[in-house]
């Protein structure tokens, strides 16, 4: 993980404006405050290229509605049209913003992903590996962002990440972290990112598939521990 975790931190060091979007969760009322590791590897890289640069947004903790399925209905593909829009400048200064749940629940904060995002220059995906896929929360965000995708796929606008330089960074216990590492990356090129293999990559404690002992996960979390000291 180290050498990985090093050219990740040279190639982002090159950028100017930075946003993670982390997306593990634990119990936010847990004594004693545990932080997820996806989310603490986040932390440590922030630290090493540089506080100033990177704008880190904890996806779990947003009131993210779950995406309206508006690219498949009887009425044909509707995400992302020019009506769907949201008005308000200070969450969609851009303008670009088109998302019929932003508009369908007023308290949504999908826009605290968006307003970012098409602000910065590089953005890194960090997830956890849940029972073979990423998180919930992960594919909440990918599928709620999809009006980027259908903008010019669909509806032949301007590509808007076309100059925007991606990754996805997976942390998982013993089964498939590395195929959904690989899944995500097309996703990824399928949205129009550039997606960079400096910044795709991932960390799976073990190989044994069927090694789901409780000893097993303290010692994950122990080599972990010890692997983020080092980096």
């Amino acid at each position: 993980m180290k050498k990985q975790f090093q050219k990740s931190v040279d190639f982002l060091k090159t950028k100017n404006k930075i946003l993670f979007l982390t997306t593990s969760n634990r119990w936010f009322g847990e004594k004693g405050g545990e932080k997820p590791k996806s989310f603490r590897l986040g932390e440590k890289m922030a630290e090493k290229i540089g506080k100033d640069k990177v704008e880190i947004v904890d996806v779990p903790k947003l009131k993210i509605y779950p995406c309206e399925g508006n690219v498949s209905t009887e009425r044909g593909n509707t995400c992302g049209l020019k009506e769907a829009a949201l008005k308000d400048v200070e969450k969609n200064p851009s303008g670009h913003h088109r998302c019929w749940a932003s508009i369908n629940n007023p308290d949504d904060e999908l826009w605290k992903v968006s307003k970012p995002l098409l602000e910065c220059d590089a953005v890194v995906f960090f997830g956890s590996i849940r029972w073979g896929q990423l998180n919930s929360f992960y594919q909440k965000l990918i599928e709620r962002l999809d009006w980027l995708e259908n903008r010019h796929t669909t509806l032949g606008e301007e590509n808007l990440l076309k100059n925007k330089v991606a990754g996805i960074i997976a942390l998982g216990h013993n089964w498939n972290v590395e195929n959904a590492v690989k899944t995500q990356e097309k996703v990824l090129e399928f949205y129009g990112f550039q997606v960079a293999p400096e910044l795709c990559w991932f960390w799976q404690f073990t190989k044994d598939s069927f090694d789901e002992s409780d000893q097993t996960y303290k010692k994950a979390a122990d080599s972990f521990e010890e692997l983020l000291k080092n980096l």
